[in-house]
């Protein structure tokens, strides 16, 4: 199969996925799933968010690159930041670490193009994301796919289809600063 119709799509967490994954296989793409993880605190949370997942691969036949949990790489990529509010500097870096991870992924892949879930969550800074993300691609050689996947009622299709496959719904962004 060609890679040129592959995507590397980065996964913050399984119902935020649970739109993108099955829009863009509609779209004639051959998925490919990376998750990060590193960022999640603490580790039983992320081990719901890790089972959640892998409900949604088995469900949507997708492959999936999922990194060892490794929240010490993590908290020195945000170094400095850990005192920034919520949506700040610190969330900046953090979307960075990930999609740095990301395209190195891809490019191990020899897939070409790149793309991220954020952008469902109506919290999230959609232009920072995709201006991120369409930075980090071009300079690792890839096509970052520039999407808004909240348009259209994307949020509230994730909310019903994380009910529908009984995915496990968090109550914030993952870090061990976001949780309230």
């Amino acid at each position: 199969m060609s890679t040129e119709k592959t995507i590397l799509l980065h996964i913050c967490c399984a119902p935020d996925a649970s739109i993108p994954i099955p829009d863009l296989i509609s779209e004639g793409w051959n998925v490919k799933g990376f998750f990060y993880g590193g960022n999640i605190h603490p580790y039983d949370e992320y081990i719901k968010r890790l089972e959640a997942l892998n409900i949604l691969i088995n469900h949507t036949g997708i492959e999936c690159e999922i990194l060892p949990y490794n929240p010490n790489e993590w908290l020195e990529k945000i170094s400095g930041f850990e005192n920034e509010p919520e949506g700040g500097k610190r969330c900046e870096k953090c979307f960075m670490a990930q999609f740095e991870a990301g395209a190195l992924f891809a490019e191990k892949l020899n897939c070409e193009n790149f793309c991220t879930t954020l952008t469902i969550s109506p919290h999230k800074n959609v232009e920072l994301i995709n201006d991120l993300g369409e930075k980090i691609s071009q300079n690792h050689g890839l096509k970052w796919l520039n999407r808004i996947w909240r348009k259209n009622n994307g949020f509230l299709r994730s909310i019903r289809e994380s009910k529908n496959l009984g995915l496990y719904r968090q109550n914030y962004c993952g870090c061990m600063f976001s949780r309230h």
